[in-house]
C-alpha cells in the first residue's frame, strides 16, 4: 500500500505541474485583435459625432474578421503586412506608410499576412457617439 500511495502523490503532482505549464502557455498566447483607444472626444460643432484614434494589434497569421464602422475611418499602417479585403473593392496589401480610409458601414476584413511579425495600425474615426466603434459581421 505505501508504494501505491506514493505513486498516487507522484502522479498528482506531475498532473499538477503540466496543467500549471499548460496554463501559463494558453495565458501568454496572443489575442488574434487588440485594440487600444489612445483618445475619444466630442468633435466640436458637429452634434453626435465623436473622434476616436486607435492602435490595432493584429496577432501574426490573424484576420480582423468581416466588420464594418459606423463613422468614416482613416488608417496608418505603422508595422507589418495588411491584406485588406473590402466588399466590391479588389483586395489590397499595405505595407507600412501607406495610408487607407474606409466609409461608413463598409464591410471589410484585415489580414495579417506574416506567420512572425504582428501588424500595428494607427485607426482615426469619425463616428456616431454612443454606437460602438466596431461591428462583427457574421459569416
Amino acid at each position: 500500500m505505501p508504494r501505491t500511495g506514493i505513486m498516487v502523490v507522484l502522479v498528482l503532482a506531475l498532473g499538477m505541474g503540466v496543467g500549471w505549464f499548460g496554463h501559463q502557455r494558453l495565458s501568454a498566447q496572443q489575442a488574434p485583435v487588440t485594440r487600444t483607444v489612445l483618445l475619444r472626444t466630442d468633435v466640436a460643432g458637429v452634434e453626435g459625432k465623436e473622434a476616436v484614434i486607435v492602435v490595432a494589434e493584429i496577432a501574426p497569421g490573424s484576420t480582423t474578421g468581416k466588420h464594418w464602422h459606423a463613422g468614416q475611418e482613416f488608417a496608418y499602417l505603422l508595422e507589418g503586412s495588411l491584406r485588406l479585403l473590402a466588399e466590391g473593392k479588389p483586395a489590397v496589401t499595405l505595407t507600412p506608410g501607406e495610408v487607407i480610409q474606409q466609409p461608413p458601414r463598409q464591410v471589410h476584413e484585415g489580414q495579417n499576412t506574416s506567420a512572425t511579425a504582428p501588424v500595428k495600425v494607427l485607426a482615426f474615426y469619425i463616428a456616431e457617439k454612443g454606437q460602438p466603434l466596431t461591428t462583427a459581421v457574421p459569416d
